[in-house]
């Protein structure tokens, strides 16, 4: 018979929809979080004899996150390091876990009380991984869609018998920014998490406007320097972001000109670019970006 050994493994319960409204006046606020909790630590006579005696119900660990956001929720971050820090504690032979939430943003209608509208463009996102007495903190948004209508290029690129694609100096620039980054180990406690998410989505998108494009790539490159130069508490961030394509309409057949005002927007197939950026002698947090599906 084969043997195998178990490796990696965690458990937990996934996506758990929360949302907490504050009603301690007649102005409400509300926040809006889809969490995830898994737990790692001593399980292998779970997996390998059927014995549940260290096995924290993922029953149990939703309820633990309702019942925790019978407080106020500050921050997706706050709220997974509140999580983390209660199951490492509770349970000896929990020594770590994964836990993840997407926030979605609402703003309210005409200034209303208590009246609100989904308005984010993007999802904000929060991954806790810890490991032992070692936490890896990773925020970051995704689908937040940016364009700039010139100062962008695509030239110099080789060209073989399967080339078809002009060369230009002047095109449209379109792409949804995806951004994960990770936070220094030793910043991250006292640290205003919704202020930074601000200043550094802030950041990302001003960057984008400025100065000429050549690539996507370069532009990446732009906005993640911008990010790590401003942001001391920042080691790393990743970036994967698809090139939405505009074509110019050929508007010939119609007797029309077309200087550079109509376009076709091909949703696929699309360029994608993918990088990751490190601050120069940052340690390295590899497996924290293990269970991130996708690049970030």
């Amino acid at each position: 018979m084969t043997e195998i050994r178990l490796t990696a493994n965690q458990y937990g319960k996934a996506e758990n929809r929360v949302v907490r409204v504050t009603r301690d006046t007649d102005r409400h606020d509300l926040v809006d979080l889809n969490v995830t909790s898994q737990l790692r630590g001593d399980f292998d006579a779970a997996f390998l004899e059927g014995d549940n005696a260290h096995v924290v119900a993922t029953d149990t660990q939703k309820n633990t996150i309702f019942a925790f956001a019978r407080e106020p929720i500050s921050s997706p971050e706050q709220f997974l390091v509140k999580l983390a820090d209660h199951f490492t504690g509770e349970f000896a032979w929990v020594s770590g876990g994964r836990w993840a939430a997407e926030e979605f943003g609402w703003s309210r209608i005409g200034d209303h009380d208590h009246s609100f509208y989904r308005s984010s463009p993007e999802t904000r996102t929060a991954v806790l991984v810890r490991d032992g007495g070692t936490d890896a903190l990773i925020s970051g948004f995704s689908g937040l869609t940016v364009m700039k209508t010139t100062q962008s290029g695509f030239v110099g690129y080789p060209r073989d018998r399967y080339t078809t694609l002009p060369e230009t100096e002047d095109r449209i620039l379109a792409t949804d920014v995806s951004t994960r980054w990770r936070y220094r180990a030793d910043a991250v406690d006292g640290l205003d998490f919704d202020a930074t998410y601000d200043s550094i989505k802030a950041t990302i998108m001003t960057t984008f406007t400025q100065g000429y494009s050549k690539a996507l790539q370069q532009t990446l490159h732009a906005m993640a320097a911008a990010v790590i130069e401003a942001h001391d508490v920042v080691d790393e961030i990743k970036f994967s972001c698809p090139n939405k394509h505009h074509f110019l309409s050929d508007l010939s057949p119609f007797e029309l000109d077309n200087p550079g005002v109509v376009f076709y927007a091909a949703d696929r197939p699309y360029g994608l670019i993918e990088a990751t950026f490190q601050r120069e002698g940052a340690p390295t947090a590899d497996a924290a970006w293990v269970g991130i599906a996708g690049f970030c």
